[in-house]
C-alpha cells in the first residue's frame, strides 16, 4: 500500500497540526521505575512512524517519554516531520514540568504541550496560575503551540479570562457515543480552539453492541473500508482530530485509509443522530455523573 498523504489544519497560533494521530497511552503506557528502555514501546512506536503517522500523542503519566524519544530517533527522520505532543501531569509543576519531559524526550521543543486535565487545580485561580505559566512555556520556545485537555465549558471559561493566548487545542473524549453537551464542539472551534480526540473508537470496542453496530458495518461496507475507518472519519469531517492507537501496524494501516474517501452528508447524520441516543463515557468516569454529557 502506497504512503497515504496526511492532510493538516491549521491552528489559531499559525502552527498546523496532522489530521490524525498516534497516541502512546492506554496499552502503551508503562509506569514502572525501569533504568532500561523498553523496546517493545519503542519498536512499537516506530511502527506507527513506518505506516506514516508523523503525529506522536505522548504525555508525562504515560511514563513512556524516554521510549518515545528514542524512537524518533532511530526512525532517522528529521525532527521536523513530527508534530510531538505531551502533556503535564500536575499542574503545580509549571512552568518547569516541561524541561522534564525535554529531557526525558531528548528534544529542545514540542510541538504541542497540554495540560493534561483541570482537576489537579484547588480553584479558578489556579487554573488561571497554571494557563499563565503554559503562555511562559510557549513563549520560550520550549513548546510551539499550547493547550488543553480534559476541559469542560466551565473550565475553558476561566482560562479564557486571563488568557493573551488562547489555547490551541483541547484534547477531550469525543465519539458518537459522548458528543458533549450540545454546543460545546461548534463553540470551541467557533473559539478558534482546535478539538483532537481520545477514544474515537468506544462504539467498536467498550460500546460493542449498541446501536450503531448495524449502521457503522453496513457504512463500511458500502465503502469498502473497515469500520474503524468510519468512525475516524466521522470525527475528521466534523474538523476533530482523532488520536488513536494500535500495537498492529496492520490496523495503523486500516486507520490511515480514512483518509481515502468522505463519508456522505447523510451517513454522517445517521451516525451522529443513532450515536446521541446511546450514551457511554469510557474514560474519566468518576468525576461525572451516569448521564453527564458535557
Amino acid at each position: 500500500m502506497s504512503e497515504v498523504k496526511i492532510p493538516t489544519l491549521s491552528l489559531n497560533d499559525g502552527n498546523s497540526i496532522p489530521r490524525i494521530g498516534f497516541g502512546t497511552g492506554t496499552v502503551l503506557s508503562d509506569r514502572r521505575e525501569r533504568d532500561s528502555v523498553n523496546r517493545t514501546l519503542v519498536d512499537t512506536i516506530k511502527n506507527a512512524i513506518s505506516s506514516g503517522l508523523r503525529h506522536i500523542d505522548g504525555a508525562e503519566s504515560y511514563g513512556n517519554e524516554g521510549e518515545f524519544g528514542v524512537a524518533v530517533k532511530e526512525s532517522g527522520l528529521p525532527r521536523d516531520q513530527f508534530f510531538v505532543t505531551t502533556k503535564v501531569k500536575n499542574i503545580g509543576e509549571l512552568p518547569g514540568a516541561i524541561d522534564g519531559s525535554l529531557k526525558r524526550l531528548d528534544m529542545d521543543y514540542v510541538d504541542l504541550y497540554l495540560i493534561h486535565h483541570p482537576y489537579g487545580a484547588a480553584d479558578s485561580a489556579e487554573l488561571q496560575t497554571a494557563w499563565k505559566a503554559m503562555e511562559s512555556i510557549k513563549s520560550s520556545g520550549k513548546a510551539k503551540s499550547i493547550g488543553v485537555s480534559n476541559y469542560l465549558r466551565k473550565h475553558m471559561d476561566t482560562i479564557l479570562e486571563i488568557a493573551t493566548i488562547v489555547p490551541a487545542i483541547n484534547q477531550i473524549e469525543f465519539h458518537p457515543y459522548l458528543q458533549r453537551e450540545p454546543g460545546y464542539i461548534s463553540w470551541l472551534q467557533e473559539k478558534g480552539i482546535v478539538v483532537t480526540s481520545y477514544g474515537g473508537l468506544t462504539p467498536l470496542v467498550k460500546g460493542k453492541g449498541g446501536p450503531l453496530d448495524g449502521p457503522i458495518a453496513n457504512i463500511a461496507a458500502q465503502h469498502g473500508i473497515s469500520e474503524n475507518a468510519v468512525l475516524i472519519q466521522w470525527q475528521i469531517q466534523q474538523n476533530v482530530v482523532p488520536i488513536t492507537t494500535s500495537t498492529k501496524a496492520g490496523r495503523l494501516v486500516e486507520y490511515l485509509s480514512a483518509f481515502k474517501l468522505e463519508l456522505d452528508p447523510k451517513e454522517i447524520e445517521e451516525i451522529t443522530n443513532i450515536g446521541r441516543t446511546h450514551h457511554l463515557r469510557a474514560f474519566i468516569v468518576d468525576r461525572f455523573d451516569k448521564g453527564d454529557r458535557s
